[in-house]
Parts: C-alpha cells; sequence; structure tokens
C-alpha cells in the first residue's frame, strides 16, 4: 500500500510572537527597526538596510552552540508597517537554526502597537526557541526606550 501514514510531528513548527504597545508614532519605531545604529542599540551589531534581497548580519559574543553571528535576508519591507527577514542560515548554530523576524507595526492613536513573530522553530530548536522566548520581551522594551528617544 503507498499510504504510509505521516509523523505529524515532523513538520511541526512553533512561533514566538510578541506584542507591545509602544507610545510612539510608528514613523519613530520604524526608524528604530531600520536604521542600523539604532538595531545595534535595542539588538545586536549589525550591517542591516532595509532593502529587500539584502544580506546582513547581526553579531554578539559568540556562546556555547552559537557562532556569535546570525546571517539575515530582508524579505519584505513595507514602510513603515511591516519588515520580515530571515533569521540564520543554519551554519551559525548547533541546531542549524533557520526562522523567520516578522515585525507588524499598527497605529492606535498617538501609540504604535508592535508586533514581533518568531517563525519556524523545529523541535531540535527547543533550546533557542525557550532562549529567544524570554528574551524577545526585554528586546521590545529596549526598543521603546530607543524609540523614545527618535524626536
Amino acid at each position: 500500500m503507498d499510504d504510509i501514514a505521516k509523523d505529524p510531528t515532523k513538520d511541526e513548527t512553533k512561533s514566538i510572537v510578541v506584542e507591545r504597545l509602544i507610545p510612539h508614532g510608528a514613523d519613530k519605531v520604524w526608524r528604530a527597526l531600520t536604521f542600523p545604529h539604532l538595531v545595534a542599540e535595542w539588538l545586536m551589531e549589525n550591517d542591516f538596510a532595509p532593502v529587500e534581497g539584502h544580506r546582513f548580519t547581526f553579531r554578539a559574543k559568540p556562546v556555547p552552540g552559537w557562532s556569535g553571528v546570525t546571517n539575515c535576508v530582508v524579505l519584505r519591507v513595507e514602510p513603515p508597517r511591516l519588515l520580515a527577514y530571515s533569521w540564520g542560515d543554519g551554519s551559525e548554530s548547533d541546531s542549524g537554526l533557520k526562522t523567520v523576524v516578522t515585525w507588524s507595526l499598527t497605529p492606535e492613536g498617538d501609540a504604535t502597537r508592535v508586533r514581533m513573530e518568531q517563525s519556524g522553530f523545529r523541535p531540535q530548536d527547543e533550546p533557542g526557541y525557550k532562549g529567544m522566548g524570554s528574551g524577545w520581551p526585554r528586546i521590545l522594551e529596549r526598543l521603546e526606550q530607543v524609540a523614545a528617544g527618535q524626536d
């Protein structure tokens, strides 16, 4: 028989979703998300450019299981509402982590609802999923602080 039962866990992936209402306009938040020197203040050193197809890296101190470099590609840019980039090409970590980070900005009065989703965590990425899941809320707090300085 050709109908082989598919293992339902084989293709399952998880996402981290963090939302935060930031008391600043979308333009300020967009600058904090897309200007490399500002991104370095709330996330990591980088050579980011908000251009679809641009290859860039995030750089930090290496830790066991991670080289300290994250290879990324800008996937979508729709100023000032949507930014998406790949996070990792599988070569930087022991697990071969490859995910996608998507930032969505929605104006709410004088504030902006920021939604960050990091999708594509496989079962073998569980340590990264747990670590990044606890880290993203603090990172969005720092993003808010950097956006506040964009007067």
